[in-house]
C-alpha cells in the first residue's frame, strides 16, 4: 500500500509595504523631514535675500533667474516625482551658475567696450565729467556742516541760508530734515535717519577726513547746479562744474574754452578736433574687440609672437616632462636597481611642492647678480637669465619641467607595472632588443592609457598662468608692445595683462575677446587630439 504525501503548498511571499522616504515622513520624530524643511528654509531665505538684491539693483535679469531657481528647487525637494532630479539639482545649478553664466558674461562683455574710461552708464559718465571740472562759486556762503552717517555711507548736513537743515549724501541730492536740531556750535547735532560723527571723530582718523575731502553731496536732481564740498568738515560750499551738460543736444559743454563734447556711439563724449573727455559709458561695440586683435598692426604682431610661444611652452613642457618622467619610471622599474622605493619618493617630492614657491626660488636661483645657477654650475658667470628673451624662456620652461615630470614619473610607473609580460617575452623570443621592444611595444602601449592626460596637460600648460607670472611676470618686456606684454607671457597672462588688473589700463572688452578665443583654440586641439586617440586603441 503506497502512501502518497500530502501536496506541498508553495509558501505565500510575504510582500513587504513599501516605506516611505524618511525625508517625507512625519511620523515619529520625523526627523529627515524636519532637516530638509530647515535645509530648504535656508535655500529660500538666500534666494530671497538675493531677489531683494537683484531688484534694488535693477537687474532684472538676475532676478528672474533667481526666482525660477528657487521656484525649481522647491518643486523638485517637495514632489514625490522627480527622484532623479534630487540629486542632480545641485550640480545642475552649480555648472549653471560657475560654467555657463561666466561664460556667458564673458562673451557678453567681449562685445563691450567695458575697461577704463568706459564703465558704468552715461548718466554716471556725465556725473563724473562734472565733477572733474568743479570749481567754487566765487561769493558763495559757507554753510555750517556735520557729519553724518547711515550705516556705511557718509553725507553732509547743513544749515542753509533760512536757517533749514538739508542733508544728502553723494547718491542722494540735498533735501530738508524735518525735525533736525541745531547746535551751539551753529552745525546741526541731530539728523533723523542720521547719525552725526563727532567732531574729534573727524579731526583725529586720517582715513575718514580723506574720504570727507573726496565726498561731494548734489545740491539738487540737476547736476549742473554744483555740490557740496568742505575741505575742513565744519563749513561747506558750493561747488560748480566748468561743464555744462545738455541732455536733449547730448553735449557737454566748457565754459571756459568752449569747447563742445558730443556723445558718440562709442560710448565717448567728443569734440570736433578729435579731443574726448577721459570720462565715458560702457555700449555695445559688436565685434570691434575681435577685429581689433587681427587688425591692429601693433597689437596684432605682439599677439602672433605671444600666441607661438604659448604653443612652444605648452608643447615642450608636455613633451619633455613625460619623456623625463617616462625615462625615470623605466629606470626605477628595473628589479635590479637598488633601494628603489626610497629613490622614487625622492623624484617625486617637487609634485608635493607649490608652484608658486617653486617659480619664487627658482626665480632667485637663476638671478644674475647672486643666483646659485651662475654660481655653481656656470662658475660665476653674470649670465642674464631673467634679461635676455630667449634664456628667459628656456628658464621657465626647465621650471615647469622641473615642477610636472613627478606626474608623470607616478603614471608611467603605474602603466609600466600593468604591461602584459608574455607579450614583452614574445618579443625578446622573436628577437627584439630592448630598443625595438619600447618602440614597438611599450610605447604604444603606455600612449593607449596616457593619451587622455597628455592632453589634458597640455591644456594645463596651455593656461599655466602661476609658474609664468610668479617666474618672471612674462618678462622681459617687449619693446613697443601694449598693454605691457613681456617675450614669456602666454595667452592667459596676456589675457590678465589686457585685462588691467595687473595695473594700468584696463580694457575687460578685449581680454574677454582673447579669453574666448584662447578657449576656442584649446577646445579645438583637444577635441581633435581625443579623435586621434583612438587610433591608439588598434595597439590592445
Amino acid at each position: 500500500m503506497t502512501i502518497q504525501a500530502p501536496p506541498t503548498q508553495a509558501p505565500t511571499p510575504v510582500v513587504k509595504p513599501s516605506r516611505e522616504s524618511h525625508a517625507r515622513r512625519f511620523r515619529g520624530l520625523g526627523w529627515g523631514f524636519l532637516i530638509k524643511l530647515a535645509l530648504m528654509a535656508l535655500v529660500n531665505a538666500f534666494g530671497i535675500m538675493t531677489a531683494i538684491s537683484a531688484w534694488s539693483a535693477e537687474s532684472w535679469i538676475v532676478l528672474g533667474v533667481v526666482v525660477l531657481l528657487v521656484i525649481i528647487a522647491d518643486w523638485v525637494y517637495f514632489t514625490r516625482k522627480a527622484l532623479p532630479l534630487k540629486y542632480l539639482l545641485p550640480g545642475l545649478i552649480f555648472l549653471l551658475v560657475f560654467q555657463v553664466f561666466i561664460f556667458g558674461y564673458t562673451a557678453y562683455i567681449a562685445f563691450t567696450n567695458y575697461g577704463t574710461g568706459h564703465v558704468g552708464t552715461q548718466e554716471q559718465a556725465v556725473e563724473a565729467a562734472l565733477i572733474q571740472g568743479e570749481r567754487r562759486i566765487e561769493g558763495s556762503s559757507d554753510y555750517p556742516l556735520s557729519i553724518v552717517q547711515r550705516g556705511d555711507e557718509l553725507g553732509f548736513a547743513i544749515v542753509d541760508d533760512d536757517g533749514d537743515v538739508q542733508v544728502g549724501s553723494a547718491t542722494e541730492p540735498l533735501t530738508t530734515a524735518s525735525d533736525a536740531e541745531i547746535g551751539t556750535t551753529g552745525a546741526p547735532s541731530e539728523v533723523p535717519g542720521w547719525t552725526v560723527v563727532p567732531r574729534a571723530t573727524v579731526l583725529t582718523d586720517p582715513t575718514l577726513g580723506a574720504t570727507i575731502k573726496d565726498l561731494r553731496v548734489p545740491v539738487s536732481d540737476d547736476p549742473n547746479d554744483g555740490s557740496i564740498r568742505t575741505r575742513e568738515g565744519s563749513t561747506g560750499s558750493v561747488y560748480e562744474p566748468t561743464l555744462v551738460w545738455d541732455a536733449e543736444a547730448q553735449t557737454i559743454t566748457d565754459t571756459q574754452s568752449g569747447t563742445v563734447y558730443t556723445a558718440t556711439d562709442l560710448g565717448a563724449f567728443v569734440a570736433e578736433d578729435g579731443t574726448a573727455l577721459p570720462t565715458g559709458w560702457s555700449v555695445n561695440v559688436g565685434f570691434a574687440n575681435f577685429l581689433k586683435l587681427f587688425t591692429d598692426a601693433n597689437l596684432a604682431g605682439t599677439l602672433l609672437s605671444v600666441t607661438v610661444w604659448t604653443f612652444a611652452f605648452a608643447i615642450l613642457s608636455v613633451v619633455l616632462s613625460f619623456a623625463v618622467g617616462l625615462g625615470l619610471a623605466i629606470v626605477y622599474n628595473d628589479p635590479r636597481v637598488k633601494g628603489r622605493r626610497f629613490l622614487r619618493a625622492l623624484f617625486i617630492l617637487p609634485y608635493a611642492f607649490p608652484a608658486f614657491m617653486a617659480a619664487l626660488l627658482f626665480r632667485g636661483m637663476f638671478n644674475a647678480e647672486f643666483g646659485v645657477i651662475n654660481d655653481l654650475f656656470f662658475f660665476g658667470s653674470q649670465i642674464n637669465w631673467l634679461g635676455d628673451p630667449w634664456l628667459t624662456r628656456a628658464a621657465v620652461i626647465f621650471v615647469n619641467v622641473w615642477l610636472s615630470y613627478p606626474y608623470w614619473f607616478l603614471v608611467c610607473t603605474g602603466a609600466l607595472q600593468s604591461l602584459p609580460g608574455e607579450t614583452l617575452e614574445a618579443a625578446e623570443i622573436d628577437g627584439a632588443n630592448k630598443l625595438q621592444r619600447f618602440r614597438a611595444i611599450v610605447l604604444p602601449l603606455l600612449l593607449v592609457s596616457t593619451a587622455p592626460l597628455l592632453i589634458a596637460s597640455f591644456a594645463v600648460a596651455f593656461n599655466n598662468f602661476t609658474v609664468i607670472y610668479t617666474f618672471n611676470n612674462g618678462g622681459p618686456a617687449i619693446a613697443g608692445a601694449p598693454y605691457a606684454l613681456g617675450s614669456t607671457d602666454i595667452l592667459v597672462s596676456a589675457i590678465y595683462d589686457v585685462s588691467g588688473v595687473s595695473g594700468g589700463a584696463a580694457d575687460y572688452g578685449l581680454a574677454s575677446a582673447l579669453s574666448i578665443i584662447a578657449f576656442i583654440v584649446v577646445g579645438l586641439i583637444s577635441a581633435l587630439s581625443f579623435r586621434q586617440t583612438r587610433k591608439l586603441e588598434e595597439y590592445q
